[in-house]
């Protein structure tokens, strides 16, 4: 968790009058279909500025959804072929430094220093996209522009083996984090 959001969370009961945990336990009986109507809910009804809400909502989802886990596995399901490229990649990553968190999500996992530096996403059947944010350094055959990425990371690699996990793949994750710092 970055600094950031640890004060923000320590902040929030003097700043809204609730404990995140109070927040959760309110969201918690509603079922609101869009990020955007717990926010709304939040600020409309109890007062709370917009950066609050956003984090009480996202926070409160996180806890919600399934385990890190579970997030894993279905980002797999039906290309269980690319499972053993994810599993792979992550003690490599972890290596890099104790200041390495791996973040889950529905369809990716990023992979965070001070910021991310690292995405992993499965991306077709065959192929995993691997993100990394690297400013200024050139695309090549391989290190290829960040594509769907978009601002999220600089290059993109795409992996379709365990293979593909070579010393040149992990020279620039290394560089990612080193950068990320």
């Amino acid at each position: 968790m970055s600094d950031a959001l640890q004060t923000m969370i320590n902040n929030m009961p003097e700043k809204t009058g609730k404990s995140l945990e109070e927040w959760k336990k309110i969201l918690k009986g509603k079922a609101f279909t869009k990020h955007s109507e717990g926010v709304n809910f939040l600020k409309k009804e109890h007062g709370v500025t917009h950066g609050f809400a956003n984090t009480i909502v996202t926070l409160s989802k996180e806890e919600n959804n399934s385990s890190d886990e579970d997030l894993v596995t279905n980002q797999y399901k039906g290309k269980e072929s690319l499972f053993p490229i994810y599993e792979k990649l992550l003690p490599i990553v972890k290596g890099f430094g104790n200041d390495v968190t791996v973040t889950p999500k529905k369809g990716s996992v990023s992979i965070i220093r001070k910021r991310q530096f690292v995405l992993i996403k499965p991306a077709t059947k065959t192929r995993i996209d691997l993100g990394l944010k690297l400013p200024n350094k050139p695309t090549t055959d391989r290190l290829g522009d960040s594509g769907p990425f978009g601002s999220m990371c600089t290059h993109r690699v795409q992996l379709t083996s365990v293979d593909d996990v070579d010393n040149e793949l992990i020279g620039w994750m290394q560089e990612a984090y080193n950068l990320a710092d």
